[in-house]
């Protein structure tokens, strides 16, 4: 859980939405898209705005605003947001703000226990005058429909590679990003890291059976080896085998039965 801050840096794109929610007056938002689109920059954005008037100055921090994200997960298994990881939003929405609005952003909301979302779903259903709550998530329907359904959806989508080039020209950079301003500026922070994966990537492609597998457990050891993985394959056979292998992980199937099917698949 991150109090106060918002790291926001420049929002690229999503010049629509910018003007549209000064507008809205709903407690509760939902902001959806892919990974690294721009949510969170622009979910601290509003909380700053909501606070200090539209557009808002460029902050680090505000009391006002609370973001509460799941931790980080092992190769196998789903990451979950529990019940102990919310609690604090009830305690600190409790209290009056200091400015004008208590903004809580509440990031990975369709990972949220059964226990967490019912506790959540009951604040949604009477929240204070002076809470906005902004939840984050792929998709409507990747939520539970009791707490989508009190919700006002922002659709975010792939910002276009024009933009993007302000920061990069760099063909295999805009393709891994896939419009993901976000995932842009993560490979652009740390450029020797981001080529050496997509090395790696390229290098576990052109294995025989047993050196792929050994190079697929070295990249798949992050999130990022996956997004390298995707940009270079082209094969839908290949797209289709990289989504299983991610699907089964997620239901803790055994990585070594994962990957060694998946070194398989992509020899085919």
């Amino acid at each position: 859980m991150a109090s106060g801050a918002a790291q926001g840096g420049t929002i690229i794109g999503h010049e629509a939405i910018l003007a549209l929610l000064p507008r809205i007056e709903a407690s509760t938002l939902l902001f959806t898209g892919p990974e690294g689109v721009g949510r969170r920059t622009v979910a601290r954005w509003y909380a700053l705005g909501l606070n200090l008037g539209f557009p808002p100055p460029p902050l680090s921090e505000h009391p006002d605003l609370l973001e509460i994200a799941p931790k980080g997960k092992a190769l196998r298994g789903k990451a979950e947001l529990s019940l102990e990881e919310v609690e604090p939003l009830f305690a600190w929405l409790s209290t009056h703000p200091r400015a004008r609005a208590k903004v809580a952003i509440l990031d990975g909301a369709h990972l949220l226990t059964p226990p967490a979302a019912n506790a959540l779903l009951k604040l949604l259903e009477e929240p204070p005058a002076y809470a906005r709550l902004i939840l984050i998530a792929p998709s409507r329907d990747t939520l539970l429909p009791t707490l989508a359904s009190r919700a006002v959806e922002v659709a975010f989508s792939p910002v276009p590679e024009e933009k993007l080039r302000a920061l990069t020209e760099d063909p295999e950079l805009l393709a891994y990003a896939k419009g993901a301003p976000g995932r842009l500026l993560g490979a652009l922070a740390d450029l020797e890291a981001f080529r050496a994966r997509m090395e790696t990537a390229r290098a576990l492609l052109q294995a025989g059976p047993l050196e792929r597998l050994r190079l697929l457990k070295e990249l798949l050891e992050e999130a990022e080896g996956f997004q390298a993985l995707h940009t270079l394959l082209k094969d839908p056979a290949h797209l289709s085998a990289l989504f299983r292998a991610q699907e089964a992980l997620e239901r803790y199937v055994s990585p070594d039965l994962v990957l060694a099917r998946l070194a398989l698949d992509l020899g085919v």
